[in-house]
C-alpha cells in the first residue's frame, strides 16, 4: 500500500464510515519504508515515540485538517513499538495507539462461536479488561456481521465514533478492538452505522453491568470471580428433599417508609434473608434482577441480561446478597428470561439494521401479548449468547438455580396467535423446534457444567417431558410449576362452601398426574395482580371464615405431593392485590395475636413440619410416597390421604373445606397404629378455633373406607389436620 491514502479513503475515514480502520491506520510496512497513520480529531501536533528508550523519532504531518496524521519513515523497514505523543489545547500526552495491536479473537473461539456451542460466549464478547504487550487497558468485542462500521465510544473518547472504529473479523462478523488506558467503570455503547447506512447507538449485549434507566449506556467492569459448587446447597435442590420456595420482587417487598425508595441489595442481605431464615423456607426465587428499561415489567422484559439491575446498587453488592443467604443456608433461583426481549432502540432489536436477535417474521418474532420481541433460537450465536447466560449466573454468581419463564411460549408457534397469524415448522407442526432444541442444549450444558443446579419450568401445557432427560426426548427440566394444580385448587378455594361439593373433583385430579413430572405448586406472583385478587380476597366467606379458608388451603398445599413456592405477602395473608410500586403490608403484623400474624406463624410452622418429616417431601415423585385415603366424600368436602417416605414412616393428611365441625368422622388407614396431631390450622395459636385432636389417636379394628383398621377423628371445619404416626 502506498504511504499516501487517497482523498475518498480519507473522507470515509474521518467520517467514520471507513470498514476496515486497521488497514490504513497504525504502523505498515510499505514499499518507502514504515509509515504510521493517526486519526486524532482536534490535535494540534503528533510526534512519534519509541517506546524502547522514549526517545521521538518524528513528528507526525497532518494530512487533513480533520484529523488525519501520518509519518513516513525511510530508513526502518522492520516494525517496533511506539506510542504518540499528542497535543490538544497545548496540553501534550503520551498515549499508547490501539491500531498497534493485533487481532484479538483467538481461532478456537471464532470457530466455537460461529458453530454456536462456546459454553462461556461472555469471556470474549463485551468487554474486559486486559493487558496486552504490557500495556493495560480494555478489550471489546461485539457481534453485527451485517454492519458497515462498528465503533466503540465512551466517555474515554467524547462519544465520538470516529475516533475508535474496530476491526471486523470477517470470518464470524465480530467487531473487536483493544482500547489502551480504558478503565472500570467507564461508560461506553457501540455506534453502529447499520447494513442500510444508519448510525445506531447500542448497549453492549454482554454487558456486565449498566446504567440504570432512563440512562442506557453499558459499563466497563470485570467478569465477576467463579463461584465453586458447595455440596450442601447441591443436595438441598435434589428430589429427595424438602423445598419451600419464597418468591421475591426485590423492588416491593418491603421499602423506606419515609420515601418509598427500594431497600439496596445490601440492606436486603440483612432484611430478606434473615426474614427467610425466620419463615423456614429453603430457597428464595428472584422475579428477573437483569437489567431491564421498564419497571412495570417486573424484570419480564430485559435486556441487559448480564447484568444485575442498578436498581438496588452494584454487582458486588448483589453478590453479598447471594452469598448472605448461603450462609443462612438458604439457596437462590433466579427468574430466567429467554422467551423474548423489549424492542427499545439500545438494545438488540435490528441490532446491526437486520433482524439479528430476533426473527424477521413478525409471525415468529413478535409477541403479541406483550409486544416484545422474540429470539431467533435458530441462529448459532443467538445460542450462545443465551445459553451462555444461563451459564453466567450459576457460575460466576453462585446461583444456585433458574425458574424459565414463560416455555410455552416458546415451544409453540402458534402460542397465543389465531390461525393464519403464525408461521408451521418445517413438518408442518406447531412446535418451535429450534426452541426445543435450544432448551434442550441449555439443559444439559448447565447439567455437565454445574452440577447439583436445578432449571424450572413455567410451562403451562401439558407438553410431554418437561422434566424428561433430553437424552430421553424431553426437554431436561428438573422441576415445572404444576399450573393445573394452581388453577383447579384456586377455582375450588373461591366457591361458596356450599358448592364445593359439586366441584370435589378439582382437588383429586392432580393426581392423575401427579407423576407424569416433578412438579412444584406454586402460589406465584401472578395469581395476586392484574384483577384476580389477593389470596386471602379469593375466599368467600366472612373474615373469619377467609382467613380460615386461606389456613386450610395451605395445608393442603404443604400436605399434597410436590415441592411449595409461595410469592411474598401470600405468607401474612395481604389484603390487597401486589403491586410492585410499593412494600407489602407489614403494617398487618403490627398486631400479633391477629389474623394476618396467625398465617404467618403457620406459614412458619408448615416449613417446619414439612422440613422435619420426611413423608411430606422425600418420595414426592413416587407412587409409594402417596395414598388417598378419602376421595370421594363430596359431601361433606372432605379429603384425606396418606403420605410414605422411604423408610415407612407415615403422615396423614385430612382437610375439611366446609364451615361444618366434623366430630367421629372415621378415616380407614392401611394399617393399625398410634397418631400424633403434629399440626391443625384451626389451632387458637393460628387464630383458629382450637377444635382438633390433643394428645394421641389409636388406631381401631374397625372397618371403614375398604380398610380393616380406622381412626375416629375430630376434623375441625375450614381447617386441614396433620397426624404423624408414632409407632
Amino acid at each position: 500500500m502506498s504511504g499516501f491514502p487517497d482523498h475518498e479513503v480519507i473522507t470515509a475515514l474521518v467520517s467514520g464510515r471507513y470498514a476496515d480502520p486497521f488497514s490504513l491506520l497504525g504502523m505498515h510496512i510499505t514499499g518507502e519504508g514504515l509509515v504510521v497513520r493517526a486519526l486524532l480529531p482536534d490535535a494540534s501536533a503528533v510526534a512519534l515515540i519509541d517506546k524502547k528508550n522514549g526517545r521521538k523519532i518524528t513528528e507526525l504531518t497532518c494530512e487533513d485538517a480533520r484529523g488525519l496524521f501520518m509519518a513516513q519513515l525511510g530508513r526502518r523497514k522492520k516494525p517496533f513499538t511506539y506510542q504518540l505523543a499528542v497535543t490538544w489545547h497545548e496540553h501534550t500526552h503520551i498515549i499508547e495507539d490501539p491500531y498497534r495491536f493485533g487481532p484479538l479473537l483467538q481461532d478456537i473461539d471464532s470457530w466455537l462461536l460461529a458453530e454456536g456451542t462456546h459454553l462461556r460466549p461472555y469471556e470474549r464478547l463485551g468487554a474486559h479488561p486486559d493487558e496486552l504487550d504490557g500495556v493495560a487497558g480494555m478489550r471489546f468485542a461485539v457481534w453485527a456481521p451485517n454492519a458497515q462500521r462498528v465503533s466503540v465510544v465512551g466517555e474515554f473518547n467524547y462519544w465520538d465514533g470516529r475516533r475508535h472504529p474496530m476491526r471486523q473479523r470477517r470470518e464470524n462478523g465480530i467487531w473487536e478492538l483493544f482500547l489502551p488506558a480504558v478503565t472500570l467503570g467507564q461508560l461506553y455503547k457501540y455506534e453502529i452505522i447499520d447494513c442500510h447506512g444508519q448510525t445506531r447507538l447500542k448497549a453492549d449485549p454482554y454487558a456486565f453491568e449498566a446504567q440504570m434507566r432512563p440512562e442506557t449506556a453499558s459499563l466497563t467492569r470485570g467478569l465477576p470471580p467463579i463461584v465453586e459448587p458447595d455440596a450442601a446447597r447441591s443436595a438441598a435442590n435434589t428430589f429427595n428433599q424438602p423445598i419451600s420456595i419464597y418468591e421475591v420482587h426485590l423492588g416491593s417487598w418491603r421499602r423506606h417508609a419515609d420515601n418509598n425508595f427500594w431497600l439496596s441489595y445490601l440492606e436486603l442481605a440483612e432484611q430478606l434473608v434473615g426474614y427467610v431464615k425466620y419463615m423456614g423456607f429453603t430457597h428464595i426465587e428472584l422475579l428477573p434482577i437483569n437489567e431491564h428499561p421498564f419497571d412495570g415489567s417486573w424484570g419480564y422484559q430485559p435486556l441487559g441480561i448480564y447484568a444485575p439491575t442498578r436498581r438496588f446498587g452494584t454487582p458486588e453488592d448483589f453478590r453479598v446478597l447471594i452469598d448472605a443467604a448461603h450462609r443462612a443456608g438458604i439457596n437462590v433461583l433466579l427468574d430466567w428470561v429467554p422467551g423474548h426481549f423489549p424492542g427499545d432502540e439500545f438494545g438488540l432489536a435490528k441490532f446491526d439494521g437486520t433482524s439479528l436477535y430476533e426473527y424477521a417474521d413478525p409471525r415468529e418474532g413478535l409477541h403479541q401479548d406483550w409486544n416484545t420481541l422474540i429470539y431467533n433460537y435458530g441462529r448459532n450465536e443467538v445460542r450462545n449468547f443465551l445459553a451462555g447466560n444461563a451459564l453466567f449466573w450459576l457460575e460466576r454468581y453462585g446461583i444456585d438455580g433458574l425458574r424459565v419463564d414463560a416455555v410455552a411460549s416458546m415451544i409453540y408457534r402458534d402460542y397465543s396467535r389465531p390461525a393464519g397469524e403464525w408461521v408451521p415448522n418445517h413438518y408442518g407442526g406447531n412446535e418451535n423446534l429450534e426452541a426445543i432444541a435450544f432448551l434442550r442444549y441449555t439443559n444439559h450444558n448447565l447439567g455437565t457444567q454445574r452440577d447439583g443446579a436445578i432449571t424450572v419450568a413455567e410451562e403451562s401445557t401439558s407438553f410431554s417431558g418437561v422434566t424428561a432427560p433430553p437424552e430421553n426426548g424431553g426437554l431436561g427440566f428438573h422441576y415445572k410449576w404444576n399450573m393445573g394444580w394452581m388453577n383447579d385448587t384456586l377455582k375450588y378455594m373461591q366457591l361458596d362452601p356450599v358448592h364445593r361439593k359439586y366441584h370435589h373433583h378439582q382437588m383429586t385430579f392432580s393426581m392423575v398426574y401427579a407423576y407424569s413430572e416433578n412438579f412444584v405448586l406454586p402460589l406465584s406472583h401472578d395469581e395476586v395482580v392484574h384483577g384476580k385478587h389477593s389470596i386471602l380476597n379469593r375466599m368467600p366467606g366472612d373474615m373469619w371464615q377467609k382467613f380460615a379458608n386461606v389456613r386450610a388451603y395451605y395445608g393442603f398445599m404443604w400436605g399434597h405431593p410436590g415441592k411449595k413456592l409461595l410469592f411474598m405477602g401470600n405468607e401474612f395473608a395481604q389484603l390487597r392485590e401486589w403491586n410492585h410500586d410499593f412494600s407489602l403490608d407489614w403494617h398487618l403484623l403490627d398486631d400479633p395475636d391477629g389474623m394476618h400474624s396467625g398465617v404467618q406463624r403457620l406459614v412458619r410452622d408448615l416449613n417446619q413440619c414439612y422440613r422435619t418429616h420426611a413423608p411430606l417431601y422425600e418420595v414426592d415423585y413416587r407412587y409409594n410416597g402417596f395414598e388417598w385415603l378419602v376421595a370421594d366424600d363430596s359431601e361433606n368436602s372432605v379429603f384425606a390421604f396418606l403420605r410414605r417416605d422411604a423408610s415407612g414412616g407415615e403422615m396423614i393428611v385430612v382437610s375439611n373445606f366446609t364451615p361444618v365441625p366434623r366430630p367421629g368422622y372415621r378415616i380407614g388407614i392401611p394399617s393399625p397404629g398410634r397418631w400424633r396431631e403434629a399440626l391443625n390450622t384451626d389451632s387458637h395459636y393460628y387464630n383458629g378455633g382450637n377444635l382438633g385432636n390433643s394428645g394421641e389417636l389409636h388406631s381401631e379394628h374397625i372397618p371403614s373406607h375398604h380398610r380393616e383398621h380406622s381412626l375416629l377423628l375430630t376434623v375441625p371445619p375450614l381447617a386441614t389436620i396433620f397426624l404423624v404416626r408414632e409407632n
